[in-house]
């Protein structure tokens, strides 16, 4: 989470105040071992502590921090810095270490783990005291590694080699075949069509309709290993993607498939399976309205 780098407690009611300051992971234990009641606002970018004397005892805590805070510590972290300086295109010199880099969730985890680092919105850019050089030169390595790994080229770089991979070949195969919404079934074992149940490829679906249509050996591919082990006929159903009013009614299994159901190719779902399947259809129907308010 950013932090607003303006320090100072805000009084803002009766029951308590506003407490902003520069984001640092360590000052943020210090501060919630200091106020175990303290609730961060996003909306605000602050904390509030209540109680009536929160104003007093954030002003002191501050006073305390920035006791931590010595100009002799920024005079020892410009000079390491003289002796070993960071060389990179990432990091620039003002009067504190400003590194700008691409998005990278490992850069910000690593800048969030150096004492008195803040983001600063105007300059677009994550600023750090000298004070805590020694730190950041010890997370550098990590820091430049992902941000080069994140840069634009770079990613452009593995999108291209992923290509000639055999995952990347699969992916492909398997994103043609769910736009068929066909699925292999045993001739002599079916689903009863509208009602929800787990699949080995697609997780829970209903079937609608089972064409008769016999699945030709070169059809039945890697995708469909029930088919290939199996010595029976199989015919091709049509499915669709469970509602969740649908999954909701849905009776959970009291056991878990075993070898002769994923044989087979299809099972009734778990409890288990229903929650993932559920939490997918929740997120189908957002997309859904969202969609629907924006034509």
């Amino acid at each position: 989470m950013d932090y607003n780098p303006r320090p100072g407690p805000q009084k803002q009611e009766a029951s308590g105040a506003e407490a902003r300051f520069s984001f640092d992971r360590m000052a943020v234990e210090r501060f919630q071992q200091a106020f175990p009641r303290a609730r961060w606002s996003d909306e605000r970018k602050s904390w509030f502590v209540p109680g009536t004397t929160a104003a007093r005892r954030i002003d002191r805590w501050l006073a305390q921090e920035a006791a931590l805070r010595t100009p002799d510590d920024d005079s020892k972290g410009r000079d390491a810095f003289a002796f070993d300086p960071i060389s990179s295109q990432y990091l620039d010199i003002a009067d504190d270490l400003r590194i700008r880099t691409p998005y990278s969730r490992t850069v910000l985890e690593e800048l969030r783990a150096v004492p008195w680092s803040s983001w600063d919105d105007e300059l677009r850019a994550w600023r750090v005291p000298f004070r805590s050089y020694d730190e950041l030169r010890r997370r550098w390595p990590s820091i430049e590694k992902a941000a080069r790994h994140a840069e634009p080229e770079e990613r452009k770089r593995r999108r291209v080699d992923a290509r000639n991979t055999e995952g990347y070949r699969a992916s492909r195969q398997l994103a043609a075949e769910r736009r068929r919404h066909r699925y292999p079934l045993p001739t002599h074992d079916q689903p009863h069509l509208g009602r929800a149940v787990a699949t080995e490829l697609y997780g829970v679906v209903v079937f609608t309709d089972i064409s008769g249509e016999v699945v030709a050996p070169s059809d039945a591919t890697s995708l469909y290993p029930h088919a290939m082990a199996s010595n029976g006929e199989f015919v091709w159903g049509r499915w669709r993607s469970a509602t969740l009013g649908e999954l909701v009614r849905t009776w959970p299994a009291r056991v878990a498939a075993g070898p002769t159901e994923r044989l087979r190719g299809w099972w009734w779902p778990t409890l288990a399976e229903l929650r993932v399947a559920r939490r997918k259809a929740r997120s189908r129907e957002r997309i859904g309205r969202s969609r629907s308010r924006q034509m």
